[in-house]
């Protein structure tokens, strides 16, 4: 019997991945990468490599590709972090509310993975009034024209192999 996959309103499966598909996907990344998206951790602000990136396309979960912002929904926001005033699909982002460091803010998590990319915050610009505050290390930014990665196989939930 196989379970169907639960799809987003852009058509994308964003099932919860198994831990083991996880931990053999996060073999591919580097330790900055793996601190970041594993284990909560922040970039320094003003050294991420996709702050200043001003060409079209989609950013995607550095961990499991699926697609989170797009280009479009970019802005300066004069943080240090790249920031974004929505997400690709709503149910692309998993939201909890973060008490750590004597604060009260909201997390945002890829749904699929789980990967921590950073917090959002109520003081965006419009529409959406939202700022979406991620770590580059989070992210993959595939250009316009090109095909997104097809890290894990859609039908089992496990990592592509080939």
């Amino acid at each position: 019997m196989t379970t169907r996959p639960k799809l987003s309103s852009a058509g994308f499966d964003i099932s919860r991945l198994a831990a083991a598909t996880i931990e053999s996907l996060a073999a591919t990344l580097s330790p900055d990468e793996r601190h970041v998206i594993l284990a909560h951790g922040t970039e320094r602000p003003f050294c991420g490599t996709l702050l200043d990136n001003k060409k079209h396309g989609t950013y995607v979960c550095r961990l499991c590709a699926l697609p989170l912002f797009s280009s479009k929904a970019k802005f300066d926001s004069g943080t240090g972090w790249p920031s974004f005033f929505q997400p690709y699909a709503p149910e692309h982002i998993e939201e909890i509310i973060d008490e750590t460091y004597g604060m009260v803010r909201t997390e945002i998590r890829c749904q699929r993975c789980g990967g921590h990319l950073g917090h959002v915050f109520p003081d965006g610009p419009a529409p959406t009034r939202q700022r979406y505050c991620l770590n580059s290390a989070s992210l993959e930014f595939v250009e316009e024209g090109h095909s997104l990665p097809q890290r894990v196989d859609s039908d089992r939930g496990a990592p592509r192999t080939g």
